[in-house]
């Protein structure tokens, strides 16, 4: 009890310094948002009954209803048995070449991010990474727009490029689309790694990507020496370095040579005793990317993971018969489904317990059925499925992600914040699915018209 009343002092200081600036502030109105549950996105406890106050697209405040005093003039938006949270941050997907009835190189335009970035929001996504695989001379631009606020209300886009031995690196799929682009930076021994990280970080980059993956013996891998000189290289700039290994011994690989993201589960086995110890003393993040293997919720007909599709895909996500190595299907489930779900809830549970963070991350972008916006309530609904709490999948979703991509604005609900946030129906806390309910989103302390975005996108893919 006196560690959630020093809490709630703490809101409260933060509350009071807030609204006393706030007021002597001119300018754009303030508007009390009153009456909701409000989830913070932190370790904080929710507000049952709280306020938040919003001037110029900033959070002023947060706190209880009676703590928090709108001053003359402030609009009230009445919010009574909502529960808000803040918009979600997803640190992993593949933007700009999905066309939902094509897919491909051709796809990757301006005007494509744009439109994946908007579905995103529309699930409720604030900010998107894309990890590896966008042009990076288009991305920059992309960036400058939205700064600037020369693009229309969408999820903040964050990218990053990607290196892997010359054709290596993502997978078959994604290969074609980033070689036809030259996306990846090809690097085969130190000395090239090394410039080319250089290179990356003179344009004021923060992150990059590395795979070290051989495809099951069909791709060249990136040996050591060039990881560990990309490592090393990328520390010396203070650049995060995020690492795609899917097997034992190359999460421990990558660990030890100081990689900062882990993306993807360790596949088809146990972790051991080695890893989890690697994990205690380097505390990773960690993208989990489970969905990417899933069965769709197309095939269980969830109106809510259709809104976004055109009619073309569900059908044909819908007719697929077999299932397919990493990819959505709604054919019969694969007979090692159950021994796969084992190794998934171990692991899960033994990287957590060992102290690696978990972010959100979907591997979007690749798959139609498995697309933006719609997979990142899928991997909530599959953590807490595997043991983790819907509090500790919201903080994974939100704040932790935002950390991770530098974003100092992003992620909780507190003064000084953009106003970045969803309404949502019905309590996540109590079941996760409930993040699926969303009334409202704002971003920047704007409404974002979902109604527009689900009547643009029926426009556009009626035949």
């Amino acid at each position: 009890m006196r560690r959630r009343i020093l809490a709630w002092g703490v809101v409260l200081v933060t509350v009071a310094a807030a609204t006393a600036s706030s007021q002597s502030r001119g300018g754009a109105p303030q508007v009390a948002y009153h009456g909701a549950r409000l989830i913070l996105g932190d370790s904080r406890p929710p507000i049952e009954r709280g306020t938040i106050l919003v001037q110029g697209g900033r959070i002023i405040a947060v706190g209880p209803d009676d703590a928090v005093k709108a001053p003359a003039g402030a609009s009230r938006v009445n919010l009574a048995g909502k529960t808000v949270m803040p918009a979600m941050v997803n640190a992993h997907v593949h933007i700009g070449y999905e066309g939902y009835t094509s897919w491909g190189a051709a796809n990757h335009t301006p005007d494509n991010v744009l439109d994946h970035l908007q579905r995103e929001a529309f699930y409720g996504v604030g900010a998107t990474q894309s990890v590896g695989s966008s042009p990076t001379d288009q991305s920059l631009q992309i960036q400058r727009d939205q700064q600037a606020g020369r693009l229309p209300p969408a999820a903040r886009f964050f990218f990053m490029p990607g290196f892997a031995p010359p054709n290596g690196g993502p997978d078959a799929v994604l290969r074609v689309a980033t070689t036809a682009l030259h996306v990846i930076n090809e690097v085969s021994n130190a000395a090239e790694a090394r410039a080319a990280v250089q290179a990356v970080a003179g344009q004021n980059i923060r992150q990059l990507k590395i795979w070290v993956d051989d495809r099951r013996g069909t791709y060249p891998k990136m040996t050591p020496e060039v990881y560990d000189a990309i490592i090393d290289e990328a520390h010396k700039r203070g650049m995060i370095v995020n690492a795609h290994a899917t097997t034992l011994p190359d999460q421990k690989a990558v660990l030890r040579a100081g990689a900062d993201v882990l993306v993807h589960v360790v596949q088809g086995e146990n972790v051991d005793d080695e890893l989890l110890a690697l994990v205690r003393e380097k505390k990773p993040y960690w993208a989990t990317v489970i969905g990417l293997g899933d069965r769709t919720e197309v095939c269980e007909r969830d109106r809510f993971f259709e809104e976004s599709l055109p009619p073309k895909v569900i059908a044909s996500i819908r007719e697929t018969k077999e299932p397919r190595p990493l990819a959505p299907s709604c054919g019969p489930p694969s007979p090692n489904a159950s021994r796969r779900e084992a190794i998934l809830a171990n692991n899960l549970q033994k990287m957590i317990a060992a102290g690696a963070r978990l972010v959100l991350g979907t591997d979007t972008g690749i798959h139609a059925g498995h697309t933006f916006g719609t997979g990142d309530h899928h991997e909530l609904a599959r953590w807490v499925q595997l043991g983790v709490s819907p509090a500790d999948a919201i903080v994974a979703s939100t704040s932790r992600p935002a950390a991770l991509l530098g974003i100092a604005d992003m992620g909780t609900l507190a003064a000084g914040k953009s106003a970045d946030f969803i309404v949502l129906d019905r309590n996540p806390l109590d079941d996760i699915r409930n993040t699926r309910t969303i009334a409202r989103l704002y971003l920047r302390g704007q409404l974002f018209d979902r109604d527009a975005m689900r009547a643009k996108w029926q426009r556009a893919t009626v035949p």
